[in-house]
């Protein structure tokens, strides 16, 4: 747990501070250095300008580092997958601006730690009425530099803000004990206390929801944040600091190090290695995480992994084929299967498998339509880059090498280089890179199996265990594989889980800790016995 230390001042000029909010007020030997722009140089531009209808006031372009708008020397682009163009110019921040925004959320902590819960549960709760108020703008920006279709990332900003309301309800709630000791003339107590500053690292495809599911939690139990967003999708996570500031957040409290993806590792290190940061948070993929996880191991911090999935898609013969075809589509297809959460195998029991192989398609070509992510019959927007339709199309052809059926889809979509066709698979094997690699695309691979053991068999054999579903009318096997599945989330007839009112997480090596719900904010706090003798 973080304790405080007087930090001098490095008598460096600073810029123009961002609209004050409510709340603490900066000491004057706790000052943020600001960096200096490159000789011949102009400070960059703190908005991106609005492009293509987006608002201008929420689409920021700088870090933000102790309440102020902080450039870098560098910037880099940020594209729209969908047709390349350019969002706009974001700071390239390095390691020193990653220093400077953990010294100043450290700084930050020594005082936030000490507002009360009703205060830090009411300035969430601004944020939380501002996210609602800019839901559409803030929808629009996600859906610019994702991809994803209007109307999901309308879902996610929705849900996104929740996390904020959720937490700003929990912050009131985080309680001690009172521990009966033997001995008569001691009392012995449990208190709950804030870790410190907590490096929350984020991926591209939720670039909203998984800051707030971490930020709301961390801000909730007393903890002061530095966020780096993820480089494709920097956007989303600056208008949150826009909308924190006007919320009255203090400075220092909440911080963004947008940097690009030539910087990224350097940037990541410098976060999990600083030792003023207590807590790591990270959602990405496993082998990044390993990563991390070995730079938090040396200083020993506390770390949450939310990391990869390969979730199964189970369909017994006595499920509803109906129900089975409707679940399978939300939780496939969601962000086009960009999600670490949806299903990535369909294992389909014999007697039922053809029926839902034929549903299956059909609902498929019926329901899904793949285009720009601001068309409103889109439902099936871009993958995040060239790089991810690769990926996809690797893993169709190689299970078509091995004697796979191409059903529908099956290759790239006339619309563009990011654009790949919704692709249902049948007779796949496990041999087959899509049954043992997370395709992290619109790829639905079917295989066939015989015996239940045989289908919780081949569901836990994978080295992840984020999520798995499935379908059955049998209550007592409902039981049964409900308990036996290897994975820390399970959908029975259903194929959407996320709620911000549930545990979030894997096991396995799909990570570590849980958020969401009400077990989410004790990431962020450490208990501390107190003996109370002499009695």
């Amino acid at each position: 747990m973080a304790t405080c230390l007087r930090l001098p001042t490095c008598g460096a000029p600073r810029l123009p501070r961002a609209s004050p909010g409510r709340g603490l007020c900066p000491r004057a030997d706790c000052s943020v250095p600001a960096a200096r722009p490159a000789p011949g140089r102009a400070w960059l531009r703190g908005y991106a300008g609005g492009p293509g209808g987006l608002s201008a006031a929420l689409l920021r372009t700088d870090g933000f580092v102790g309440g102020r708008w902080l450039p870098a020397s560098a910037t880099f682009p940020v594209h729209d997958p969908a047709s390349g163009a350019n969002l706009g110019m974001v700071a390239d921040c390095g390691v020193s601006e990653a220093r400077a925004a953990v010294r100043a959320a450290y700084e930050a902590f020594c005082r936030w730690k000490g507002v009360s819960a009703k205060e830090r549960s009411s300035l969430l709760r601004k944020w939380y009425d501002l996210m609602i108020r800019n839901k559409d703008d803030l929808a629009k920006i996600i859906t610019a530099e994702n991809g994803k279709p209007l109307k999901e990332a309308q879902g996610e900003i929705l849900y996104s803000a929740f996390f904020l309301e959720w937490f700003s309800e929990e912050a009131r709630r985080i309680y001690g004990d009172i521990i009966s000791v033997p001995a008569k003339d001691k009392r012995a107590l449990v208190l709950k206390q804030p870790v410190g500053v907590a490096a929350i690292i984020t991926p591209w495809n939720f670039p909203s929801a998984m800051i707030t599911r971490k930020v709301g939690a961390a801000l909730a139990a007393g903890c002061t944040v530095v966020v780096k967003p993820a480089e494709d999708t920097p956007f989303s996570a600056l208008a949150l600091a826009e909308l924190a500031n006007q919320a009255g957040i203090p400075p220092g409290v909440y911080n963004v190090v947008p940097c690009s993806r030539r910087k990224a590792k350097e940037v990541g290190e410098a976060l999990c290695t600083d030792p003023l940061v207590s807590k790591v948070s990270f959602t990405g993929s496993t082998a990044t995480g390993k990563i991390l996880l070995h730079h938090a191991a040396d200083s020993v911090k506390r770390v949450s992994m939310e990391l990869g999935g390969h979730a199964a898609f189970i369909v017994f013969d006595s499920a509803n084929v109906d129900h089975a075809v409707a679940g399978a589509m939300a939780s496939k297809f969601r962000n086009s299967g960009q999600t670490c959460v949806c299903s990535n195998r369909f294992l389909v029991q014999r007697g039922i498998h053809d029926s839902f192989v034929k549903k299956f398609a059909e609902a498929m070509k019926t329901h899904l339509h793949v285009g720009n992510g601001f068309e409103e019959r889109t439902t099936q927007g871009p993958l995040i880059n060239e790089k991810a339709v690769e990926k996809v199309e690797k893993h169709v052809s190689d299970a078509v090498s091995k004697g796979a059926t191409i059903v529908t889809g099956g290759k790239r979509h006339q619309l563009g280089k990011n654009f790949f066709e919704p692709t249902l698979l049948s007779n796949v094997t496990q041999d087959m890179l899509c049954s043992h690699e997370e395709t992290f695309g619109p790829l639905a691979p079917v295989i066939k199996f015989d015996t239940e053991e045989e289908a919780v068999a081949i569901a836990n054999a994978a080295d992840v265990g984020l999520a798995g579903y499935f379908y059955s009318q049998d209550p007592a096997q409902i039981w049964r594989v409900a308990e036996q599945l290897e994975v820390g989330m399970v959908g029975v007839n259903e194929g959407l889980i996320s709620t911000v009112e549930c545990p979030f997480g894997g096991v396995k090596q799909s990570g570590l800790g849980r958020e969401g719900s009400k077990y989410g904010i004790d990431e962020y706090l450490e208990l501390k016995y107190v003996c109370l003798g002499g009695l």
